[in-house]
């Protein structure tokens, strides 16, 4: 199970910077950031592949999108200077909340 939770830790990574190279890429417009983009989102899918051989396909998506939008705004923050507005950063708060209640309390059958 450890190997999961590593895996998905590695597919939030690869996710984050995918859309950290989507960006630079300037609607694709710039070959290596638009490469590493396709790169990155295609590794990534496989790490969230291997997350699905041992945690449900929604309890791995959930918590793999609301972590990977928790990094995306932090990158987007020290990367492009990007301040969240407070209704914002309220709603990265609940997320926050609903990944932790899928992970620690969510049960679903196999």
């Amino acid at each position: 199970m450890i190997y999961s939770y590593a895996f998905l830790l590695f597919a939030v990574v690869l996710g984050t910077a995918s859309n950290s190279f989507a960006k630079s890429s300037d609607g694709f417009t710039k070959l290596l950031p638009s490469l590493a983009s396709a790169i990155t989102i295609i590794l990534c899918m496989y790490a969230l592949s291997n997350v699905m051989k041992n945690i449900p396909m929604g309890i791995t998506y959930a918590s793999f999108a609301g972590l990977c939008i928790l990094a995306t705004a932090a990158v987007g923050f020290y990367k492009y200077g990007q301040i969240p507005s407070l209704s914002s950063m309220l709603g990265l708060l609940l997320i926050i909340i609903g990944v932790l209640i899928v992970n620690l309390l969510g049960k679903t059958a196999s």
